[in-house]
């Protein structure tokens, strides 16, 4: 599962997703009982026993603010995404939240895996429910969700 960069409330709080109203720890919650409601820690443990793998595209880049349309391009470096699939042969699909997360993904990585593009849990993607967000992420991961029981 990748994003694009942290935003200011996970960097200050050392947490994926740390914006309450992201609607990612929803999603979870609701996909395999890693809800907002939990520990962080023990949200992390859920989806690490899931087989979810949770990490950014990007490992820095200049951003003022916290919108993926601010960041600048020129200046991301990304995550070794590829040394982490080299490490991880299990690895069989590559979802990527939102449209950002894809495109710098398809660019800088581009494993030879399956890539599934999901909708953005951010609330700047705020045209789309969460109902249908998360509808959308239960169809595009339910290869992966039946193999591992909830």
């Amino acid at each position: 599962m990748l994003g694009t960069l942290p935003g200011a409330e996970s960097l200050r709080l050392q947490q994926y997703y740390g914006l309450p109203r992201n609607r990612f720890w929803w999603i979870m919650g609701q996909l395999i009982g890693a809800g907002p409601e939990l520990p962080y820690t023990e949200r992390l443990d859920r989806l690490t026993g899931g087989g979810v793998a949770l990490w950014d595209v990007c490992h820095s880049a200049h951003r003022p603010g916290s919108l993926d349309a601010a960041i600048d391009r020129a200046s991301i470096r990304p995550n070794d995404i590829a040394g982490f699939a080299a490490g991880h042969p299990t690895l069989r699909l590559v979802a990527c939240n939102g449209a950002t997360a894809a495109t710098l993904y398809r660019r800088f990585v581009a494993l030879p895996l399956p890539m599934v593009r999901l909708p953005s849990t951010s609330p700047a993607h705020a045209g789309m429910p969460a109902e249908a967000k998360l509808a959308l992420w239960r169809a595009a991961l339910a290869p992966v969700l039946e193999q591992h029981p909830f």
